[in-house]
């Protein structure tokens, strides 16, 4: 009898879950975890058939190319995982088998090499931490190529990506109507297209409130929730001035920055005022919940994979960039 995910897990000493991503090739572990869990998985029988499409439906197989320029945003966090869900899950309905592959800045070209040897039908590209100047192997890719969560000007690519701008200035725009105050910006000190796209729905807010954006307080934090903490903890004891509200780029910096200035004293939303950006599950655990920009996660996911099955199935003759609208979320935090 052969074993079941849940046993293999008891005997790696893993959770369930992590065994399930790395026998589904599904991001959430790292690659030496995924090999020690096929590894086992042979060794104990594990049923593989599982776990795979049948020849009759198998089309061929989807890349899914995970970009990592250096690794602050792209990780383990529940926002790339509902993003990867919509991917994984897609790419299976439609038939398709998915790879998924890690890229490196140093070693990009030779890995998208490797691609074209195996039955490759096209690729979903996360370019989450990708920049312009960076997108020359991409272009040389030659086969069908679908950007995820990134959008360049000068690309001829497909691409669906987040209403950056729409979701900040909604974001802004609420927190001025309900706060009558001129908010403040916890923006990333990583340059993200999506953080760059959320400061310019700031700024937009704040001159259509007839504010000046000069006089906004602006805090550079690291975009997770440890570093946002300690550079807001540094900040607060250096005694830099704090506004009375602030939009945060996303949720993870406004987490760290509630639990510095939580520590400092200060009370929230009495005496600073906080909004995020992703809607992930960390609003709901933290006291009071955050108020959030809700980003549909999943539903990007499947638009990408949708998008490039209509290219590897109609051959559309016309690029799209495709904008998901961001929602409002109301919670305590503000």
């Amino acid at each position: 009898m052969s074993i079941t995910a849940k046993e293999l897990a008891q005997k790696l000493g893993l959770s369930t879950a992590a065994v399930s991503m790395a026998l589904n090739n599904k991001p959430g572990v790292s690659e030496s975890t995924r090999e020690r869990v096929l590894k086992a998985a042979k060794e104990y029988g594990f049923d593989f058939s599982r776990q795979r499409l049948t020849e009759e439906t198998k089309k061929g197989c989807i890349a899914f190319l995970i970009y990592r320029r250096h690794g602050a945003v792209v990780g383990d966090t529940q926002f790339f995982s509902s993003l990867s869900d919509g991917v994984v899950n897609a790419a299976r309905a439609a038939g398709y088998q998915l790879n998924i592959q890690y890229l490196h800045q140093e070693n990009c070209r030779s890995e998208l090499r490797g691609l074209l040897s195996g039955d490759t039908k096209g690729a979903i590209l996360l370019g989450t931490e990708l920049r312009e100047e960076d997108f020359g192997p991409f272009a040389a890719f030659p086969l069908p190529l679908v950007v995820l969560d990134a959008y360049f000007e000068g690309i001829s690519r497909d691409c669906v990506l987040i209403n950056n701008v729409q979701g900040a200035f909604a974001a802004v725009n609420y927190m001025i109507s309900k706060r009558k105050q001129q908010p403040g910006y916890l923006r990333s000190s990583y340059a993200i297209g999506n953080f760059e796209e959320r400061a310019d729905g700031f700024y937009k807010a704040i001159r259509h409130n007839g504010m000046s954006t000069s006089a906004s307080i602006v805090h550079r934090l690291a975009p997770s929730a440890e570093g946002a903490y300690a550079d807001m903890k540094a900040l607060i004891a250096q005694g830099d001035p704090l506004a009375t509200c602030y939009f945060a780029d996303n949720d993870l910096i406004a987490a760290g920055a509630m639990r510095a200035l939580k520590e400092a004293g200060y009370r929230i939303p009495e005496d600073i005022g906080i909004i995020g950006f992703d809607n992930t599950s960390l609003c709901e655990m933290l006291e009071p919940p955050l108020s959030t920009m809700h980003v549909p996660k999943q539903a990007m996911g499947q638009l990408a994979v949708e998008r490039l099955i209509a290219i590897l199935e109609r051959k559309p003759s016309a690029h799209v960039k495709i904008a998901v609208t961001t929602t409002l979320v109301k919670r305590g935090s503000l």
